[in-house]
């Protein structure tokens, strides 16, 4: 039975017949879709609770362009429906877009799914010739402007720290503003906006199923995600191609200083053309300032649900591979011992890129101690050396050059981010390590003399760090206190915490700073913060501390792929690579990486200590999809290219760029965040596998 509403005026149609919500597949708030007829006009709503919405243009709900100048869509063309029709639990709208050369037949499809809208736009094309330079698009609208916008992986509430660089990503969200990006850059594909509507918090998000667009004018070209600011109202959109961002249009965020253009994204379709894209709705409250895009990270979830680890490598393949890789590392010569951070430059790095300190913990948990003496000896003969790591006035150095015998830093740089994770490699080191029958007395010298430096600098009334990137120093002072017992390690752990609640809960200074070859946004700050906050509620039980961590992690989580992105032929499509489970580095470098493992335990203990259980079923299948791409000597790259973006390698134009690889940077973490994720996992009591043993190469 159909349906025509053209005979309401001034009527409100609410065409949500049953809300869906707590849904086991998409649970939460149930956003609803209502038909608005007004003076003769139909327009298309997406409301939440309060005073959340999305709404169609007011020039229509569906908008063609026909021309492409300057290195944009022209030309436009809009169209209302004219007709609504039920047809089950769907709510089909229909119009058309009359030209000279022929017409467009438009229909949106839309029902309830669970907290979401879920829409199918359909374009057919009834010319009788070739339309080139065609733009379709997606666009629903919504009061408020500003910076509050999160892309995941690429921004961040206008990405105010990377802004610095020039090399990132940023958004305003004054009048003209534009951003939009391929859907293959996108971790999680939605894009969210979050405003204040009088005292009142309301957020939006549109979400996608990327795919590649059909009749593309150039090579792999897909959907585009992004966001615009009017006068008065934020526009969340998909376009069939075009990209802009930073005040330039046809560009795209294709290397690690900057951008390289990306022109003529428009379509040459044929007649008789039927193209369709599939995407999701959601309008919802926010409680405060600064939650608005964790709704959208929850239904991202949900909506993919990321958690398959079929047919990907399990935890034994995984773990014995990077055992064999790890023993190519291996140096000893006299009292000097250690993990390399290079295969090919005599270097022992603590923290960031080369945890030489890590597996000191890690491989008292996955060996036996009775069966594999070699490893028993690395975690003694390793942590004994480089507890002696040299203090200075920055705090201890980091590297150690094995030619020339001297503790220093590279440059002028204090890494004081490797600092606290050195710490926190000793600190677990220790605490399994007195149980296990390790000498730790001269561990425990380190992590004292370490802590000290660092506690008494963080409870200094001057204190203000510059980026995310000092929370390293929480879980290794909270640790510290329990094995240590120094009050003030507990004092300066706390501070530091609070510090950092009141800097990025707002979200108007994101997580950043937790990388040494970019000052941006990035995943590892947002991990420092939840990593900081776990151990806080650890060491208090405040609620308060659990959902800090919450937001912390949530804010990781967008930066975790949860789709496979189909990839154009090249090495990654070789080894049938899937995504799911990566994760982007920063908005300044937007491969992807393995970087996720060591994230996994937390997001494993959040889960179970929040009730999430989903987050428990994503940290596994994240562990088993990072064992992708390990060669027979148990390496891997560090880059994968599953987007338009290259940082090392030839990258004078975006072609060919996607579905690369590079796999000759192989810095010590690729292994040691495995084994030392591995370890942790064991201790939450995931069964990880057992009798891995170290066996030195020849």
């Amino acid at each position: 039975m159909q349906y025509d509403y053209r005979i309401s005026r001034r009527i409100r149609i609410l065409l949500t017949v049953a809300v869906l919500t707590g849904s086991a597949l998409l649970g939460g708030p149930a956003s609803r879709l209502e038909v608005l007829r007004s003076d003769g006009l139909i327009r298309v709503q997406i409301a939440g609770e309060g005073s959340a919405a999305l709404t169609s243009p007011p020039e229509g709900l569906w908008s063609i362009a026909t021309e492409w100048e300057q290195g944009w869509p022209s030309d436009w063309h809009h169209a209302a429906p004219e007709q609504v029709i039920r047809a089950g639990e769907w709510t089909i709208l229909t119009g058309r877009i009359i030209l000279d050369s022929g017409e467009w037949l438009l229909r949106d499809s839309c029902r309830q799914k669970g907290a979401l809208v879920e829409c199918i736009r359909r374009f057919e094309w009834k010319g009788s010739k070739r339309l080139e330079a065609a733009t379709l698009s997606v666009r629903f609208q919504t009061p408020g402007i500003g910076p509050r916008i999160v892309l995941p992986g690429i921004l961040y509430h206008g990405n105010p720290s990377g802004r610095k660089s020039g090399r990132t990503p940023v958004y305003s969200g004054s009048p003209g503003d534009l951003a939009a990006f391929e859907e293959h850059r996108f971790p999680m594909p939605f894009a969210s906006f979050e405003t204040a509507i009088g005292n009142e918090w309301a957020g939006v998000a549109l979400h996608s199923l990327p795919s590649p667009v059909p009749y593309g004018n150039r090579e792999d070209q897909w959907w585009s995600m992004g966001v615009r600011s009017r006068e008065d109202v934020t526009e969340l959109m998909l376009l069939s191609g075009a990209c802009a961002a930073n005040g330039q249009r046809s560009v795209v965020k294709a290397t690690q200083r900057g951008f390289l253009p990306y022109d003529e994204a428009y379509l040459n379709v044929e007649p008789g053309a039927v193209i369709e894209k599939r995407f999701y709705l959601q309008a919802y409250p926010v409680d405060r300032e600064g939650q608005g895009f964790q709704a959208a990270v929850d239904q991202s979830i949900k909506l993919f649900g990321p958690f398959s680890s079929e047919g990907l490598p399990k935890f034994p393949e995984i773990i014995s591979a990077k055992f064999r890789y790890a023993s190519t590392r291996w140096y000893e010569q006299g009292t000097v011992a250690g993990f390399r951070k290079y295969y090919d430059r005599p270097k022992l790095v603590l923290g960031w890129c080369g945890q030489a300190a890590a597996l000191g913990y890690a491989l008292q948990l996955l060996s036996d101690p009775d069966q594999d003496p070699v490893s028993r000896s690395m975690v003694q003969k390793s942590l004994d050396f480089l507890s002696e790591a040299e203090f200075y006035e920055e705090g201890f150095h980091t590297w150690y050059d094995l030619e020339d015998g001297v503790w220093q830093q590279p440059s002028e740089n204090p890494e004081t981010l490797s600092q606290g994770q050195a710490m926190q490699n000793v600190a677990n080191a220790i605490r399994v390590g007195r149980t296990h029958g390790f000498q730790t007395a001269k561990w425990e010298d380190f992590l004292m003399r370490a802590s000290e430096f660092h506690a008494a600098r963080i409870l200094r009334s001057d204190w203000q760090p510059l980026s995310t990137n000092e929370a390293f120093f929480i879980a290794p002072l909270s640790q510290a206190w329990e094995l240590l017992g120094v009050q003030r390690f507990r004092e300066a752990a706390l501070k530091a915490g609070e510090v950092y609640a009141s800097r990025h809960l707002s979200m108007r200074e994101p997580y950043w700073g937790g990388t040494l070859d970019a000052s941006c946004e990035d995943k590892e700050g947002a991990w420092a913060a939840l990593e900081g906050f776990l151990a806080l509620y650890g060491l208090t039980g405040e609620r308060k501390y659990l959902d800090w961590a919450g937001h912390a992690a949530d804010v990781a989580l967008t930066y975790l792929v949860v789709w496979d992105i189909d990839l154009p032929p090249g090495r990654l499509r070789n080894h049938d690579f899937k995504t799911r489970g990566w994760t982007a580095v920063s908005v300044q470098n937007q491969h992807i990486d393995v970087y996720g493992v060591l994230i996994a335990p937390s997001l494993y203990r959040l889960g179970e200590l929040s009730g999430r259980s989903e987050l428990k079923e994503v940290a596994l299948m994240m562990f088993r999809s990072c064992g992708q791409l390990l060669d027979p000597f148990g390496s891997q790259g560090e880059q994968p290219q599953q987007t338009n973006y290259a940082q090392r390698g030839d990258y004078t134009g975006v072609e060919g760029l996607r579905g690369g690889y590079v796999e000759d940077w192989t810095v010590f973490w690729i292994t040691a965040h495995f084994l030392n994720a591995a370890a942790q996992f064991k201790e939450q009591g995931v069964s990880v596998g057992q009798g891995y043993r170290m066996e030195l190469l020849d």
